[in-house]
């Protein structure tokens, strides 16, 4: 598997053992270089693909569930514009979400993480500023993002946020640290609708449902009306396919909070 703590003890081993070769066969520096980058390569794929589990590991959907469940996931909210008309088509289809929230936009929204809450939905830590230089944060203020964060959520809900999902789903050694030491559970996802690109809807619809089966865990953002619509075509997917959006703390059967 390939992981961190897998792949940094293989590298070393082969680094040292070209060291070793070298005393009874010239090994060019070319070698070392290879494997030093290899070594590289792998680190920054596993750092931004969340579902390699590379740095720690995520929950990204629950193929075992025998019921017709899937997760329909939000990230980047509350927003003032988008987030009301998302909640509505939620409401009318009868499917239930899970909003992975910012704290600042949490702030700026109060009353609309309140009716997240109200209508059924659940939420999650999104970092408290989403950052776009996340991924070179300390440790320190990496929990104190996501302290933040369950702090004012915590203040407005009473309840106190136990899922996570990384900034751009970028992972590290800081973040895997954070998630343990806050008792976070981190949650991935296993179709990723690329909602915030130049896609067109179509395009962005297409790729949610070309393979959707029960057990996925979607990733949208409630920040676009290019979202609010797609949503609006896939719960109608979803009905004629016979499947149901829960919140991701049903479908992989965890605590929502703490």
């Amino acid at each position: 598997m390939l992981t961190r703590r897998v792949i940094n003890p293989v590298a070393i081993l082969i680094f040292l053992g070209l060291i070793a070769l070298d005393f009874f066969v010239a090994i060019p520096i070319w070698g070392y270089s290879i494997v030093v980058l290899l070594w590289f390569l792998t680190t920054l794929f596993g750092s931004f693909f969340i579902r390699w589990n590379y740095h720690l590991t995520s929950l990204h959907s629950n193929k075992k569930i025998s019921e017709n469940w899937v997760a329909i996931t939000f990230d980047d909210g509350p927003n003032h514009a988008f987030t009301p008309k998302v909640l509505d088509l939620l409401k009318h289809f009868e499917a239930q979400a899970t909003f992975f929230c910012i704290g600042e936009n949490i702030v700026k929204n109060p009353n609309i993480l309140k009716e997240i809450i109200a209508n059924g939905h659940s939420i999650g830590n999104h970092t408290y500023s989403h950052s776009k230089t996340f991924g070179f944060f300390g440790l320190e203020k990496v929990k104190a993002e996501l302290l933040k964060t369950k702090s004012v959520a915590k203040d407005l809900t009473g309840r106190e946020m136990n899922l996570f999902r990384p900034a751009f789903g970028v992972t590290n050694p800081m973040v895997e640290k954070a998630v343990k030491q806050l008792r976070l559970t981190s949650v991935g996802w296993n179709i990723r609708s690329l909602d915030t690109t130049p896609r067109s809807k179509e395009m962005v619809f297409k790729r949610i449902t070309s393979k959707l089966s029960k057990g996925d865990i979607i990733l949208l953002h409630d920040t676009s009306e290019k979202t609010v619509a797609v949503l609006e075509r896939l719960l109608v997917f979803l009905k004629e396919k016979n499947l149901e959006s829960v919140t991701v703390e049903r479908l992989l059967e965890i605590e929502a909070y703490g």
